[in-house]
């Protein structure tokens, strides 16, 4: 597994149409390998997602099972005439295995939180709609329903920390919503039952920052290589760590 950080070039054009379509930077993503990433669900997969940072930098980030070439994303939203390598990728294996239970871990997650809906006029029987957490409380909601199948738990702050009675407990920020949409070739839309009849893709994408503590590393792994929620081919899914200073485990 790799984890891969590209620094996308926003001075130019090229890179900021590529970010205005998900769909692009997937397809840009794909690219990167030799050998088109396996969707089939049995194994790891391609995750990316792009972190706005303020106004000053705008970073790729891919995980992989296979080590990427992004010679083509530093010519098109790069910096191609500039001698430092235009991205950087880190061995992950030795990461994911270094994982324990009890280890405490910022993490930040893009993700599409969602739920299924059912309309007063739809007939017993008939599918559900899908549609999107529109508000923080249920996005965090929607994060906290599935912590424990993830391999981990939101770390708690103390009480004298909580600003308010409800809803304030955890070491957890929600930012960046970000309703999206976009067209998608009319081949590829026409086999995706969850694509608008106009072809084009609604999602709606949601930052969360937070700390969270390792329950069970297996399953852990897996989030970290095969992302968690819907949504994962247009940027949301991934997962990455960062140290959490002071904290046993982390350093």
């Amino acid at each position: 597994m790799y984890l891969t950080r590209f620094r996308v070039n926003t001075g130019r054009s090229d890179a900021r149409q590529l970010l205005g379509s998900p769909h692009r930077v997937h397809g840009a993503v794909n690219a990167s390998f030799p050998t088109p990433p396996s969707r089939d669900g049995l194994g790891p997969r391609v995750l990316w997602r792009v972190d706005r940072n303020g106004t000053s930098e705008t970073l790729l980030y891919i995980v992989s099972p296979t080590r990427p070439d992004l010679t083509h994303l530093v010519e098109q939203a790069g910096w191609p005439a500039s001698d430092e390598p235009g991205w950087t990728t880190f061995a992950y294996a030795d990461f994911l295995t270094a994982l324990h239970p009890g280890d405490t871990w910022g993490f930040r997650l893009t993700a599409n939180p969602v739920h299924n809906i059912r309309h007063e006029y739809l007939k017993e029987g008939e599918p559900t709609k899908r549609a999107a957490h529109r508000t923080p409380r249920h996005q965090m909601r929607w994060l906290l329903e599935r912590q424990e199948r993830a391999g981990f738990e939101i770390v708690q702050k103390p009480e004298d920390r909580r600003l308010l009675p409800v809803g304030d407990e955890y070491e957890l920020v929600v930012r960046d919503q970000m309703p999206l949409q976009f067209r998608r070739p009319q081949a590829q839309a026409q086999t995706q039952a969850k694509v608008r009849r106009n072809g084009d893709v609604q999602i709606t994408k949601v930052t969360f920052d937070g700390r969270l503590r390792i329950t069970d590393p297996g399953l852990f792994r897996r989030t970290l290589t095969h992302g968690l929620g819907k949504a994962k081919a247009y940027g949301c899914g991934l997962m990455t760590l960062a140290p959490v200073r002071g904290e046993e485990g982390t350093e």
